[in-house]
This record gives C-alpha cells, sequence and structure tokens, in this order.
C-alpha cells in the first residue's frame, strides 16, 4: 500500500463571524435584550433587520424568522394549509429534519424516489402522489442538488401540488437566474452553523402570499406584537387569522440575527470559494474508475458547501473499512448506505415513525452515497491531499478485500 498522507483540516470548522455580526452580539448581550420584541419599545429591530435584507436579497415580498430551518419548515406546511393527517411528499433522500417537520405540522411523510444523480424522481413523484392523494410536495434540495425546475413546477403544476420549498443547502444558490426559494408557495432557509450562514442555528421561511406571511408570523409566536416585524403582510391578512393560529413559539432571537445579518453580504463571495473546490475535488474524484460524481445541469447554479459522490457495489464491511483508513488519515467521509443513522446521517428507512415505504432504486443508489463537506477554510492544495487520501484509501482497501480468501 502506498503510504497516505494526513490532512490537518478540520472539516466542520465554520468561518468566523463577521466583525459587525460580533461587535452587536456583544452590544446586545451587555444589554440583556436578546427577544426579539419589545414591550415598551421597538427597539430590538435586529431580526426585523435580517428579515427585510433577506427578503430583498431573493426578492420575495416576506420573511419571517425562526429558531430553526426545520421549525420554519413545519410552520410553512400549518401555514399553507396542511390539514392533520393528510398526506405530504417529500424527497427520500434529505435529513431527519425533514420528515420531522411533516410529523411536526401534524401530517404523514409520504416518501419520492431519488435518480442516480440524487434529483427527485419526477415519474415517482407523479405515482406517489396518485397513490397517496397527496396536496403538497415538501422539496428538498438537498445538499445543493437541484433538480430542473422547469419540468418540476410543469409537473407539480400538472398535479396540483402546492410546494413548500427545503432550501437548506441551496442559500445563495438558482435555477437559470432564478434563485431557489422562489418557486414554490413559501421556502425555508437554514443559518445552522454548517449552512451558508452561521447563526448556530436558525430558520428563515420567505413567502409572497399574504396569508401564509400571516400565519407564519403569529406561527412562529410573534403575541400581538407582530406590527414589529420588517416584511408583514397588510393588517387585514393578520386579523383574519391571529384568533385561530396558535403561537407555537419557534421565533429566532436577536442574538442569533445579530450574527447572521452581515453574513447575507458574503454570500457570493463563500459560493465563489465553495464552488472553486468542488469543481476541483469533483475532476479529482471523478478521475477514480471507482467514484462516480454526477455530472451537473448547465442551468444549476449550485452552492456546494459539500460534495457527493458514489461508490457502487461495495459490502458494507468494505465500505466500513475504507471510510476508517479515510478518517485515520484526516478525511471524514458520511456513507448514506450505512445500516442505522449515525451523526447527521440517516435515510428513509431509518424514520419509521414515517411508516414503511419500499423504494428499490432509491435504497440502492443510497447504498453507495458518499457525502464529505467542503469548509471554506479548505485550499487548492488540500483539495488535492484530500483527494489522494479518498483514493488511495479506497483502492487499498479494495485491494485487500479481493486478496482475502471468501472475500464476498
Amino acid at each position: 500500500m502506498t503510504e497516505l498522507p494526513t490532512i490537518e483540516l478540520d472539516f466542520t470548522t465554520p468561518p468566523p463571524v463577521p466583525p459587525a455580526g460580533v461587535k452587536r452580539a456583544n452590544e446586545l448581550m451587555a444589554s440583556g435584550r436578546l427577544f426579539r420584541y419589545g414591550e415598551t419599545s421597538a427597539q430590538e429591530l435586529d431580526v426585523a433587520e435580517l428579515e427585510i435584507a433577506f427578503a430583498e436579497s431573493i426578492g420575495r415580498r416576506y420573511c419571517v424568522a425562526f429558531n430553526s430551518c426545520g421549525a420554519s419548515m413545519a410552520a410553512g406546511l400549518m401555514a399553507a394549509g396542511v390539514s392533520p393527517g393528510e398526506p405530504v411528499l417529500m424527497n427520500a433522500f434529505t435529513l431527519a429534519p425533514v420528515p420531522g417537520a411533516i410529523v411536526h405540522a401534524g401530517a404523514d411523510p409520504v416518501f419520492v424516489g431519488i435518480t442516480p444523480d440524487y434529483l427527485i424522481d419526477l415519474e415517482d413523484l407523479r405515482s406517489a402522489a396518485h397513490r397517496s392523494g397527496a396536496r403538497y410536495l415538501l422539496l428538498s434540495h438537498m445538499r445543493g442538488h437541484i433538480a430542473d425546475m422547469d419540468q418540476l413546477t410543469g409537473v407539480t403544476d400538472e398535479l396540483g401540488l402546492t410546494v413548500i420549498e427545503d432550501c437548506a443547502h441551496t442559500m445563495g444558490a438558482g435555477w437559470r437566474g432564478r434563485p431557489t426559494g422562489t418557486f414554490g408557495a413559501a421556502a425555508c432557509f437554514s443559518t445552522q452553523a454548517f449552512k451558508h450562514v452561521n447563526s448556530g442555528e436558525g430558520g428563515l421561511l420567505v413567502t409572497d402570499d399574504d396569508d401564509i406571511a400571516a400565519r407564519a408570523i403569529l406561527l412562529s409566536g410573534s403575541y400581538m406584537l407582530y406590527g414589529q416585524h420588517g416584511t408583514r403582510p397588510p393588517d387585514e391578512a393578520l386579523e383574519r387569522h391571529r384568533f385561530t393560529t396558535p403561537n407555537l413559539s419557534m421565533r429566532m432571537s436577536a442574538l442569533a440575527a445579530a450574527v447572521a445579518r452581515p453574513q447575507i453580504d458574503l454570500l457570493n463571495e463563500r459560493a465563489a470559494i465553495w464552488n472553486d473546490r468542488y469543481a476541483r475535488l469533483a475532476e479529482l474524484l471523478a478521475a477514480d474508475p471507482n467514484i462516480r460524481v454526477p455530472d451537473r445541469h448547465p442551468d444549476e447554479q449550485y452552492v456546494a458547501s459539500s460534495i457527493q459522490f458514489s461508490v457502487d457495489g461495495l459490502a458494507e464491511p468494505t465500505m466500513t473499512a475504507w471510510l476508517s483508513v479515510a478518517e485515520e488519515h484526516g478525511v471524514h467521509v458520511k456513507w448514506f448506505g450505512r445500516s442505522g443513522p449515525v451523526g447527521f446521517t440517516s435515510r428513509y428507512d431509518d424514520w419509521r415513525y414515517a411508516g414503511e415505504q419500499t423504494l428499490d432504486a432509491t435504497k440502492h443508489v443510497l447504498e453507495g452515497l458518499c457525502d464529505m463537506r467542503i469548509p471554506l477554510a479548505m485550499t487548492e492544495d488540500d483539495c488535492q491531499v484530500v483527494a489522494q487520501i479518498i483514493r488511495g484509501a479506497l483502492a487499498a482497501t479494495i485491494e485487500q478485500s479481493t486478496n482475502q480468501p471468501n472475500s464476498a
């Protein structure tokens, strides 16, 4: 086995909070005014200012800030009219907060299969919609992979589906010049630590619909202080819903907003770095005959804060051994084919609260699907070393497995 290098790079280290965010956070902590609303004055404007800035950046009329993206998805479903017990369609390839949001809204997740390129399968979407009678699709742009949105909206219009977009991995991304988050009735973005904007935890719901915005504001926990929202619908919309919408206390704090606000202006700069590193890694990994990196559609304007690739046909012990060798040399790769959830990674058949559903083609795709973060601190030279470790560890593990007696 060729000696592999070891890389000293923390794949989970987010970029530092900009000085303006640190300054404002310190001011808030010194004052103790961390709640987004002011009862006797409206001086606590940090969350409202974030809502205004993000709505403007994406080109939607309203933005409502939540304490997590999962909370914003649940509120988005409820605000759009999802009824308790009804089916909601969702990508089978996503993360646990997505089915969790559907259950939080009182609905039942119905999984839709994916293609070998990790995108929602439009034919299976048709089949699942007809089979379940679902009226809603919670569409995940999972790990930043954006489906052909022209085709998708054609199918959802044909089926009469209301779409809520999960844009946790596509802040700053788009399709043919149109931002993700502007295709559905509402969309939800994340400001969790590992996302494109980092406030530790947080979610941003955007919409152009007066009634969805009104209900989302009330669901977030505005009490009757919704007048302090920077982007809010007309008073008559709030009046329609204020007595019939529960307060679920899911609002964002002023501190999280203060940390997030200056980072909105850094999205383009961060996207350029991420996409450069992604392109380098994709080229290096795709050169290995054992690794498949899917081609991206030329109209997909992604912001690649992570990279996904497939290694097919290996038994679980071989995959586990390969990932262990890579980890020993400093490269941390997650694997969706593992028989059981680990860390942040789980798959549709792990979510047993959703009811058993069979998706053989999707399960086959997930069995070989690997996932790796791209930290902004990763340099061009780091890309070479990371690819060398992944490919070298894989080749050595396959060779060792092949040479073992009675190997599968």
